[in-house]
């Protein structure tokens, strides 16, 4: 991922009082979720200069196996502390994280809907106890579960602190397991953390439940008063995956910002053409391509050196001529939309 976006500096012109800090501290995070723990360490610590919390790897019951990554930072502020968990994206090249990615059978959950079930195993669903108990026996022979070790680290140090808060985000897959993550916490009733839980952002986000979820998501998150914000770059093709055909199928919910070619941002119910499979969608999307591969040329001219575009990066928009949507889903642009883009009001 690097290759294709080399950028570990914060953008110094968005401060902390900018409605636009958190979620551009988010995707930056998110983006840097898909580099070794040294490299994230690294990247926070000296040029952030934030603290690591936690980073590892976390254990998938159904793979026997620690297949999920993630992450938690801690910014600090005179007003008060913010701790980012970030969850990562799919490895290109792990067929571990493909697998569940494609995993979309169901897991129905009493009075919650059916969820994604791949996407559940990876935050830590529970094979030999039957789904998600409140309180797992700790196994000292593998890593811990995602959801088990990130919440209750969460509440050791929240409480701890009156004035903390926190904030749930990646990209992705992690943009999955971002949502997912609060649901949980909801099904256990942790009031604690749904109080202190600031705002969810996702970038690129795959669909994760069916309607009955996105229902009980909707009424829950208002309830407890936590926002969720679901950005969607132009034609990307991951949030229209798994496709919304039927009324039985998967749901997005939540506010869509959605940004388009010129990173002009707008909130929307539903990201246009939501599922990518669709004949309208066929010569704007090629257009579309066209425009971004022309585009790559000219970013450093137009907003300086930071937005140059790099040989892989550029491969990856050629292959948008074929596969429109494609290279949309990169981190770049989604990096790019947090610092060149209008976000709409009372985002934070």
């Amino acid at each position: 991922m690097g290759h294709i976006d080399n950028r570990v500096e914060l953008d110094k012109s968005i401060q902390r009082e900018d409605p636009k800090y958190n979620v551009a501290l988010s995707m930056m995070a998110s983006k840097a979720a898909y580099e070794n723990k040294a490299f994230i360490q690294d990247t926070v610590e000296n040029h952030w200069k934030m603290e690591i919390v936690a980073s590892g790897d976390y254990w998938n019951d159904y793979q026997q196996k620690a297949t999920t990554e993630a992450f938690v930072l801690l910014d600090k502020s005179n007003k008060y502390d913010t701790y980012i968990v970030t969850f990562r994206g799919t490895e290109l090249f792990d067929a571990d994280q493909w697998s569940y990615d494609f995993d979309v059978s169901w897991l129905e959950l009493p009075g919650l809907g059916k969820t994604h079930a791949g996407f559940m195993k990876a935050l830590g669903l529970q094979k030999s106890n039957i789904g998600w108990p409140k309180e797992i026996k700790t196994n000292p022979n593998h890593a811990p579960e995602a959801y088990y070790f990130i919440r209750d680290l969460l509440k050791n140090h929240l409480n701890e602190n009156d004035k903390a808060k926190f904030i749930v985000t990646g990209h992705s897959l992690g943009g999955a397991l971002a949502i997912l993550f609060p649901a949980i916490l909801m099904l256990h009733e942790e009031t604690l953390l749904l109080e202190r839980l600031q705002v969810v952002y996702t970038f690129g986000q795959p669909r994760v439940g069916d309607g009955i979820f996105a229902e009980y998501m909707e009424k829950n998150l208002k309830h407890n008063g936590i926002k969720y914000y679901r950005m969607v770059y132009s034609y990307d093709i991951i949030p229209r995956f798994p496709p919304d055909i039927k009324d039985d199928l998967f749901k997005h919910f939540g506010t869509c910002l959605y940004f388009d070619r010129n990173y002009n941002g707008k909130k929307v119910q539903e990201e246009p053409n939501k599922n990518y499979f669709s004949l309208s969608a066929i010569s704007p999307m090629t257009l579309n391509a066209i425009c971004e591969l022309m585009r790559s040329f000219a970013m450093v001219s137009r907003f300086g050196s930071e937005y140059q575009e790099g040989w892989v990066l550029r491969i990856f928009r050629f292959v948008g001529l074929v596969f429109p949507g494609a290279p949309n889903h990169l981190p770049q642009d989604y990096v790019n939309a947090t610092r060149l883009g209008s976000i709409p009001s009372k985002v934070d």
